[in-house]
């Protein structure tokens, strides 16, 4: 009895990718300018360009506070002007 080939071959190409990935991912490091590259442009109102570790910044739209209070009991529905009927 014979081992499918095709199964084995994707299973090694899949492994060689990972090898290949793997050690670029998670790379923390310094983040410098590489040379003859522009700076980032400042946003309208700014002082000045932004540094490096501001751009990497999540805003608050990208990180949401949450409000997790949990409702004790249920309630009724607050009306709802834009719940119209299908035309």
């Amino acid at each position: 009895m014979t081992m499918p080939r095709k199964p084995f071959m994707l299973l090694a190409g899949a492994g060689a990718m990972a090898l290949v990935m793997l050690p670029g991912c998670g790379s923390r490091q310094k983040l410098t300018a590489v040379e003859g590259m522009q700076p980032v442009p400042s946003a309208y109102g700014s002082v000045g360009p932004a540094a490096p570790d501001q751009l990497m910044e999540p805003s608050t739209q990208a990180r949401p506070e949450r409000n997790v209070e949990l409702r004790r009991k249920s309630e009724s529905r607050a009306d709802d002007p834009f719940d119209l009927p299908p035309e």
